[in-house]
């Protein structure tokens, strides 16, 4: 698919950065299970087979509750409809930026992904941060876009998410810093 087709995004607060292949949005699970299952169920439905967790596992919400696991729902669901999937985790502390081997081995992660046909779906908690951190040195690395170039794609990007797209993607400025570092190849 070309890089310019419009999809249908499963839920608001998720943007394609590659129609069909590469989605990023924020933490698709959810307290109430019926919520956390409509959710899994619309990312099956996208086609999403490989989910890229960048949150911590021991990780707060605003009130200090921690997040309701999805994994293994995920893999049920999936177990359900026949197919494989797979959930990979890559911590990175909310706010703040991995170092740059970790962002290659995520970047990595998502190529392995895309390469096997499997539509990846990229998040953190908001879907803003570190997701618009991970886009970003994504688009360098392929160089679609790079430098402030890539952060202004990834705000074209986000027009779709009707709740969170007025916010700065990636949030802070070493977020950004280090997206304006990527470079093609890395």
């Amino acid at each position: 698919m070309a890089m310019t087709e419009v999809l249908t995004v499963p839920f608001i607060r998720s943007y394609w950065v590659v129609p069909g292949l590469f989605l990023a949005g924020y933490y698709p699970g959810d307290e109430d299970p019926a919520i956390a299952r409509e959710k899994l169920e619309k990312l099956l439905d996208a086609g999403i087979r490989c989910i890229v967790n960048l949150m911590e596992a021991d990780e707060l919400d605003h009130e200090g509750l921690p997040f309701t696991p999805y994994d293994e729902d995920f893999r049920h669901l999936g177990a359900q409809r026949g197919v494989e999937v797979e959930v990979l985790r890559f911590p990175i502390h909310d706010m703040q930026v991995p170092s740059r081997a970790t962002m290659r081995a995520i970047l990595d992660a998502i190529d392995d992904c895309i390469q096997r046909k499997q539509p990846v779906y990229v998040h953190c908690w908001g879907g803003v941060g570190r997701t618009g951190t991970v886009v970003g040195c994504w688009l360098a690395r392929h160089g679609i876009a790079t430098g402030e170039a890539a952060i202004a794609r990834i705000a074209e990007l986000r027009q779709g998410d009707v709740v969170r797209r007025s916010r700065p993607s990636p949030e802070t400025e070493p977020q950004r810093a280090l997206v304006r570092s990527w470079r093609v190849g890395e």
